[in-house]
């Protein structure tokens, strides 16, 4: 963590070397984040390019370095909404809770799975709303506001991406059986 601090000094003086060592540190993570969002590299690219100038521009705003790879999240997330926002059509269906899953209903007979698999398949509407829930610990209220849509639809998109979720899963297990059943 001594590096970061030091990087995050340099940074704020506008120096090129502490702006691409913090880069260097938080890229990747970021760019997975952004994807998690977009589900394309190349945007997921331009996200991450667009929110690091934002960042290094804007770095006075973050006051401590400790809370620099926080800050530099929200950052990508609300780059990654922007952008979906502007580039996507994303369907949310205005509907009260859907479906009578319960809230944590994945099953435990899932042990390995796959996340980016699963968030390349998911549709677009469900993940944005799973993300922003799970990760980025939104309440439904918060993500109804970012996303300019109904709090209701917000509990209905993410009841459905947890339902979408668990049948994905089990499908992939029924799969997995099958075709082990096969080989013997």
């Amino acid at each position: 963590m001594r590096n970061l601090e030091e990087n995050f000094k340099l940074a704020k003086k506008q120096d090129r070397r502490g702006q691409k060592a913090l880069y260097d540190m938080f890229s990747a993570r970021m760019l997975a984040v952004a994807n998690s969002y977009t589900n394309n590299l190349h945007d997921a690219e331009d996200i991450l390019m667009n929110a690091f100038m934002k960042c290094f521009s804007r770095i006075d705003e973050c006051r401590e370095w400790k809370s620099f790879p926080f800050w530099l999240r929200k950052i990508v997330v609300n780059d990654a909404i922007s952008f979906i926002r502007k580039n996507k059509n994303l369907l949310y269906v205005d509907v009260e809770i859907a479906d009578d899953y319960p809230e944590d209903d994945f099953g435990e007979d899932f042990k390995e799975i796959n996340i980016e698999e699963i968030f390349s398949k998911i549709p677009d509407g469900y993940r944005v709303i799973f993300n922003l829930y799970v990760f980025e610990e939104k309440k439904h209220q918060e993500i109804a506001e970012i996303l300019n849509i109904s709090e209701g639809t917000s509990k209905s998109q993410l009841s459905k991406a947890k339902k979408w979720i668990a049948d994905y899963l089990k499908t992939k297990e029924n799969e997995k059986r099958n075709t082990e059943s096969i080989k013997i």
